[in-house]
């Protein structure tokens, strides 16, 4: 049976100057240009590394594939084990903010552990210089979510209107596209014109950019604040965390979409200088490589615009939508291009770029809905706790896109500065075309299923001050009656205590096993780390020299290694309360309250 919504109850009661304050909540344009500048800088390290690093080590610095592609794989699952925790911290309130102070704190260590990157000593040895990439790519990667997830969650507390979200997070992604503008023409500039030694133009890249970050970062520091009303909000315990957000429909569909895009993520940048110099076969390198970065990159940032019009009149979704047409036939395009086809690739290029921006700015602008049917549910802010997850996932899935190409084409033959085999050529265009197109195409049909349209998102609104009002609200996804988070059956605290566990922990306690939570959490526990154990056996026993391409099967055991001490970490986190629970405090009808409150959510 469908239940009214509160407009159509008491029409008298519905808080219409809520949802016109937040149509009204322009962000100024000074707000937006010093919000959006760090991303100029954020974009213009991200080039370099996904793009000219493994070739730079590769080609230049002569480490060995092996020790890349193992060496990007553990910093990736590293950096990917950090941002549950960091973004769960950066959701608790410090005396100087939740935000800025992390910002503050953590940009110029993000700046220089980069700048070290691309200024590795000429001395080092081989293995040496492996070590040294392995150390500040490690470095680099944890600071950069350390100081970005606090960055990014602030955006989302800026405005609360459909439509300025997408304004906001377009003009930021504008400054992102400028950035990776300049960083992908830059190198070809430095090298290919100019003439400086590849070391040296890196390592002026590594200081400028890093100057920059630190610059933009403390302007947003210092003319920024917070949001008063969402900074004072109380966190929320961790492990609970987690599964109120698995419970967030809106929330899994927009995640199952990352990540099946992100199986491929990494593979257009990280191969993209092997496609230029061994399949298009350009005399000048560099400059032809500056010139299609540029290309993909200028008609992302020109068609910019024209998508956030397109957004602002279809909806965010039927946009989004829309963009993945361009992208995956462009893509898949290069696929049949032989050497010499340097116009065509230019032209392809350019209409898989004029994309790219739309994806850019319309994730976050709907990640920021997603959060509020978030508060609707729970009544916190957990903007930097879900920004977490949405990167956790998509970065630990992409780990192998980074590594296992360059592990491929070794193990098929590839010699550094030599013309190819056929059958280096065609896994080249195939991994760099074809792979990512037919993830995008997948993540298309998930993404269809994204259900926070413009009039859903006001519903929410409308229901979130309800709430503030004391009233109950209706959720306009399931029509489901929600109280306010203070007068439901169950208390705020006892409710997240009880989301540490599973229906099953409290079935079972409720029929009389109060120690079944403990039990499981510890064989969870163990069940992880033995997965883990065994993980890091089978890329160990599978590496004879790293010297030589170690095959994929050592890259994807770092990926499951990495995973499962994630895993083994929360059912841990859980132990404490599973001893607490099985102390029998908790009243069974609060239980069974919980859990009916829960069903089907």
């Amino acid at each position: 049976m469908r239940v009214a919504s509160p407009a159509e109850e008491e029409p008298a009661e519905q808080p219409a100057p809520l949802v016109g304050e937040a149509r009204e909540e322009r962000v100024s344009l000074g707000t937006l240009l010093v919000y959006g500048a760090p991303s100029f800088a954020g974009a213009a390290m991200l080039v370099p590394i996904l793009i000219h690093m493994p070739k730079f080590y590769s080609d230049v610095v002569l480490v060995p594939l092996g020790y890349l592609a193992m060496a990007i794989a553990v910093a990736r699952a590293i950096d990917a084990l950090s941002d549950p925790f960091l973004g769960w911290l950066t959701d608790h309130r410090t005396p100087f903010g939740r935000r800025l102070p992390y910002i503050a704190f953590w940009s110029p260590l993000c700046a220089l552990a980069f700048f070290a990157l691309f200024h590795p000593p000429e001395f080092l040895s081989r293995q040496g210089a492996a070590w040294w990439f392995a150390t500040m790519f490690v470095l680099y990667s944890v600071f950069h979510t350390a100081y970005g997830l606090p960055y990014w969650a602030l955006g989302s507390e800026l405005t609360l209107d459909y439509h300025e979200r997408s304004r906001l997070f377009g003009v930021r992604e504008g400054f992102s596209i400028l950035g990776t503008i300049c960083a992908s023409v830059v190198p070809g500039l430095l090298v290919g014109y100019l003439g400086l030694p590849e070391r040296q133009a890196f390592s002026w890249i590594g200081g400028t950019f890093a100057i920059l970050l630190v610059a933009t970062c403390y302007l947003v520091v210092a003319r920024i604040r917070e949001r008063p009303g969402f900074a004072d909000r109380t966190a929320n315990p961790f492990a609970p965390g987690v599964r109120r957000a698995l419970r967030n429909r809106p929330f899994r569909i927009l995640l199952a979409t990352y990540v099946v895009s992100s199986i491929t993520g990494a593979i257009p940048g990280t191969l993209m200088p092997y496609y230029n110099a061994y399949v298009l076969r350009p005399d000048n390198e560099a400059g032809w490589l500056a010139l299609l970065l540029g290309v993909y990159f200028c008609a992302a940032f020109v068609c910019l615009p024209g998508w956030v019009w397109l957004a602002r009149r279809m909806g965010k979704k039927p946009a989004w939508l829309a963009s993945f047409f361009m992208g995956v036939t462009g893509g898949a395009g290069l696929f049949f291009l032989d050497e010499g086809d340097l116009i065509p690739a230019a032209f392809l290029i350019a209409w898989a770029g004029s994309s790219f921006g739309a994806g850019l700015f319309l994730g976050p602008a709907m990640q920021a809905d997603v959060i509020d049917y978030d508060e609707l549910h729970t009544g916190k802010r957990r903007e930097a706790q879900y920004s977490a997850f949405w990167g956790m996932l998509p970065k630990l899935v992409a780990i192998p896109s980074a590594a296992v190409p360059i592990a491929i084409l070794g193990s098929l033959g590839y010699v550094p500065n030599q013309p190819q085999s056929a059958q280096v050529i065609f896994a080249i265009k195939a991994i760099f075309a074809l792979a990512p197109a037919a993830c995008a195409c997948l993540a298309f049909v998930i993404a269809w299923r994204f259900p926070i349209s413009e009039r859903v998102h006001r519903e929410i609104l409308l229901g979130i001050e309800q709430h503030r009002r004391g009233l109950p609200a209706i959720d306009p996804l399931t029509r489901r009656v929600l109280p306010p988070p203070n007068q439901r059956a169950v208390d705020e605290q006892t409710g997240w205590f009880l989301d540490y566990f599973s229906r099953s922990d409290l079935a079972a306690y409720l029929a009389g096993k109060p120690s079944r939570a403990a039990t499981s959490a510890l064989l969870s526990a163990a069940g992880a780390l033995l997965g883990a154990g065994l993980a890091v056996w089978i890329a160990i026993t599978h590496v004879q020299d790293l010297r030589s391409d170690p095959g994929t099967l050592p890259v994807l055991g770092v990926v499951a290694s990495g995973f499962c001490a994630a895993l083994a970490a929360f059912h841990v986190s859980r132990l404490r309360a599973a001893r607490t629970l099985a102390l029998g405090k908790i009243p069974p009808e609060k239980i069974r309250a919980h859990l009916q409150a829960h069903d089907g959510g």
